[in-house]
């Protein structure tokens, strides 16, 4: 076993391969073999993802950002999931494919890296999606070269304090807008086919945190000033709900306001970003939260 070095944490953790063996799990609380919660068609991203089938959608347990709003704290941060090999991963690509998936979309996939690199040996005949939360390192997106044709990595904050205070990262910023040039370095511009279906490229997201407008012009800015139109699409998110432990933060127990959307929103259009998606403040349901019931996980019998 060799010291874990794949995400930006360094924690250096001699992760065992499975549950059990000799070793110990780092931040991101894993294994190397895949954990993963639902393998099922999702149809709440984008309507480029989505599309009319659905995307082939597979959570990952654990998380080494661990941010304390995660709406999905049941798998990122309680670490339900049970593991898979690597071969047992690839077939449930084939499975998703087989019901009608427009894409592949690998959901907290970044301690798994090495994992996912290896199931991605043989291309698949619909895109890979790498959905992140955006904290990753260039070194190990790189092992991802040629295998994915579309990240989807959350751009969270700019702000280095709201950055240490809810997801223990100060360095987010600068590892995220490093991530996501590289991301874009290894896709080019994003191409959409005849349906409107994304099939190479980056989808920058960015979610509104209640009382933080300011941060989230600074992510606007960011994404203004660094990519031509044409570049990158973006995604500005309004579906916050107070989740995971954020009832323990008083700014954040509370969901969105509609003149914090309004004014994130003129800012959006006031900095010429055209190319991407908006979403309703009727988003923040909890209904948008996947049930995580192990579905997908383990062969029909």
């Amino acid at each position: 076993m060799a010291p874990c070095y794949d995400c930006p944490r360094h924690c250096g953790a001699n992760r065992p391969l499975f549950y059990g063996q000799e070793g110990k799990t780092g931040v991101c609380a894993m294994p190397l073999a895949p954990v993963i919660a639902r393998a099922a068609l999702h149809f709440g991203e984008e309507p480029c993802i989505s599309g009319s089938s659905g995307s082939g959608t597979i959570f990952f347990s654990g998380c080494s950002l661990q941010c304390v709003f995660c709406q999905n704290y049941e798998i990122s941060t309680q670490n339900f999931g049970r593991q898979v090999s690597i071969e047992r991963l690839q077939e449930i690509y084939g499975e998703l494919i087989d019901q009608g998936a427009h894409n592949i979309n690998l959901v907290s996939p970044t301690h798994f890296v090495r994992a996912i690199n290896r199931s991605l040996e043989k291309p698949l005949p619909v895109p890979v999606i790498y959905n992140c939360g955006g904290y990753e390192l260039v070194e190990s997106l790189r092992l991802l070269e040629g295998k994915v044709q579309v990240y989807l990595p959350d751009l969270k904050y700019v702000d280095a304090n709201l950055a240490s205070r809810y997801s223990g990262a100060p360095d987010y910023f600068e590892r995220a807008s490093k991530a996501i040039l590289e991301m874009v370095r290894q896709t080019g511009p994003y191409q959409l086919d005849e349906n409107g279906l994304i099939r190479s490229g980056v989808l920058i997201r960015h979610l509104i945190l209640p009382g933080e407008t300011a941060n989230s012009k600074q992510v606007i800015d960011w994404v203004a000033d660094t990519f031509a139109p044409g570049t990158v699409l973006f995604s500005l998110m309004s579906q916050y709900l107070p989740c995971g432990h954020a009832a323990d933060f008083q700014s954040l127990n509370r969901t969105l306001r509609q003149r914090e959307y309004d004014e994130v929103e003129a800012h959006l259009f006031h900095r010429g970003i055209e190319d991407g998606f908006l979403q309703a403040l009727s988003s923040a349901k909890s209904t948008y939260i996947p049930s995580f019931d192990l579905t997908g996980v383990f062969p029909k019998e």
